[in-house]
């Protein structure tokens, strides 16, 4: 499972379908699955409490893909470390 972190916290995964979910504060999350008409990411079967599915026609434009990750790591660069 391929993911990405930092300060001891994924914030980026793909699940065996190919799915991409970035982790956001609980506020950003809520606004983001609104806003992407998306939902909670789920790996493996699992719910992943804090990130939002990426929906497959956002990753046509990569550099605004880049700009959540780039605002999910510093969510959670922002957490105590682990």
């Amino acid at each position: 499972m391929p993911y990405t972190s930092a300060n001891g916290y994924m914030f980026s995964l793909f699940n065996k379908d190919g799915e991409i979910g970035i982790r956001f504060s609980k506020e950003v999350q809520e606004k983001y699955i609104k806003e992407f008409n998306s939902s909670i990411y789920k790996s493996y079967g699992a719910i992943m409490k804090g990130y939002v599915l990426i929906p497959e026609s956002m990753l046509e434009d990569l550099d605004n893909v880049s700009h959540y990750l780039n605002e999910s790591y510093d969510y959670v660069t922002s957490l105590e470390p682990k």
